[in-house]
């Protein structure tokens, strides 16, 4: 039987390789964009109310949701801390923490519902390693994933699992065509990552819940 993947900020390109995989695979994917470029459903996930509409209306067609990556990011820094604009963090919080607030809250229901359920953020190296210019960043880097880790802990005892996946930045083919002579050290292709998300699927949820899984060794 075919999953149900619902893949949060698909437009960009994680979410395009996420997208792929898990078609190539043979599941129902659904993708959501605020733009709703590339064939996503044009949501707004800062709408508390359009992301419970958008989960009340998966749940009439498919009765659960088998998978739910959350790829929704961003970045904003600066050279000091002193230098840091709040008015980034008030952005990167609603990026990066809002939205996943929106998400699991609105999905929670139709995930304990899957008989074999992941949800899956990526996080970044810098939340538990912040560097001055990157205080906005890590903050809202750090708080994303104690509230995937309170999720997991709600799933605890059932067929689901919330689970982390770390890298220090991702890169794809358009990054390196625009700079043939960077080599990326360190970063986590998307595909690398995409294969990484559905690989989750092949554990049991007991041994990936409430997991950091650090990517940038891959």
């Amino acid at each position: 039987m075919s999953r149900v993947i619902l893949v949060a900020g698909a437009a960009g390109p994680a979410g395009q390789a996420v997208v792929r995989r898990f078609e190539e695979l043979g599941d129902t994917v659904i993708g959501v964009d605020r733009t709703g470029a590339d064939g996503c459903l044009p949501v707004d996930l800062l709408d508390e109310q359009a992301v419970r509409d958008l989960a009340e209306r998966i749940g009439e067609e498919h009765g659960r949701v088998d998978g739910i990556v959350h790829l929704v990011g961003g970045w904003r820094g600066s050279k000091t801390f002193a230098e840091t604009s709040l008015a980034d963090w008030d952005l990167l919080h609603d990026l990066l923490v809002r939205t996943l607030q929106h998400v699991s809250l609105a999905f929670e229901p139709l995930l304990r519902a899957s008989e074999d359920g992941r949800f899956v953020i990526v996080s970044a190296k810098a939340a538990q390693k912040p560097t001055q210019g990157n205080a906005a960043y890590a903050t809202a880097k750090a708080a994303a994933e104690a509230w995937t880790l309170a999720f997991a802990d709600a799933l605890k005892g059932t067929a689901s699992a919330a689970t982390i996946l770390v890298v220090m930045a991702l890169v794809n083919d358009a990054m390196r065509a625009a700079s043939p002579e960077r080599p990326f050290k360190g970063y986590t292709d998307v595909a690398t990552l995409a294969q990484a998300v559905s690989d989750l699927w092949g554990r049991r949820p007991e041994e990936v819940n409430g997991q950091r899984i650090d990517l940038t060794a891959s």
